[in-house]
């Protein structure tokens, strides 16, 4: 019997309704949450992202602006322009797109921007309120996949819960949002020792390793709830992710694909980090 399969875009899309139902009535009372998105260089996968962000801001009735900026941008430039935001009190998040040039070193970046203006979550401010159960601001990806468990009627507490991959971005706070849910966690990685016995014992598998299709159906406990992280693009094909979903979906109960998944979470929450941001700025 096949996996029942998570809908992450239809999840993300009752997301974005909940927030742009919000933001109407923050409109209508003339109040406007704005995201600001820096964009530094031409990397042309960024700037497709940006596109997207701000597709799903007009969608959401979010107000963005984007400042985009020249590679040869200075570090102190950009410094300059996240002091600028920071102090602007009609923009209510500050998201720079990810990654700078080589010459800008990103964790100052990261750590210029206000906390409560954070709405990626990568400040250590709201990393620390995160590891101690408390935080408004949660990270896109994790918050996302706490998200699509809970909206899909899947229990956290209790469960033995492997979090395959120890990322900053996503394998460490997705391990303490499961905590803050009464998970158990197990957190495995590259030099983990007989991996497939220990992923074997999950009953939430979170899979975020970056390789391709690596998680087969002998690595799943029957009836597992398996959520893909990864996302490749084989040869110029189609879309896969970490998990080798065509095996794995005859052994799981539950399973996210790849595209559909995780994926559409991310920017769902994002919105949900600008309302949050609004409202811890205006009271």
């Amino acid at each position: 019997m096949s996996a029942q399969i998570i809908n992450g875009t239809q999840i993300a899309s009752d997301i974005k309704n909940e927030v742009a139902a919000e933001v109407a009535a923050l409109n209508a009372a003339g109040k406007y949450p704005c995201l600001a998105v820096v964009l530094v260089g031409d990397d042309p996968a960024s700037a497709v992202y940006v596109g997207h962000k701000q597709k799903v801001c007009a969608e959401t009735g979010i107000k963005s602006v984007t400042h985009t900026l020249p590679a040869e941008t200075t570090e102190a430039e950009l410094l300059a322009l996240i002091d600028k935001l920071n102090e602007d009190t009609s923009v209510h998040g500050i998201l720079v797109q990810s990654p700078v040039p080589a010459h800008i070193d990103e964790s100052k970046i990261l750590l210029a921007v206000s906390p409560d203006k954070d709405v990626d979550c990568f400040h250590p401010y709201n990393v620390g309120l995160m590891s101690v159960g408390g935080g408004t601001l949660l990270p896109g990806t994790p918050a996302g996949i706490i998200q699509l468990l809970k909206r899909s009627g899947i229990e956290i507490a209790g469960k033995n819960c492997v979090v395959l991959g120890r990322s900053n971005i996503v394998g460490k706070p997705i391990a303490m949002l499961l905590l803050r849910e009464h998970g158990t966690i197990t957190i495995c990685h590259s030099k983990t020792e007989n991996l497939a016995a220990v992923t074997k014992q999950a009953d939430i598998l979170i899979v975020a390793i970056r390789q391709p299709r690596f998680v087969t159906a002998d690595m799943i406990k029957e009836g597992a709830t398996v959520i893909d992280v990864g996302i490749h693009r084989l040869g110029g094909k189609k879309l896969c992710g970490d998990v080798d979903f065509e095996s794995c979906k005859d052994v799981a109960g539950h399973i996210t694909k790849v595209p559909g998944g995780v994926g559409p979470m991310t920017i769902a929450v994002l919105m949900q980090n600008c309302l949050a941001a609004y409202r811890l700025q205006n009271g």
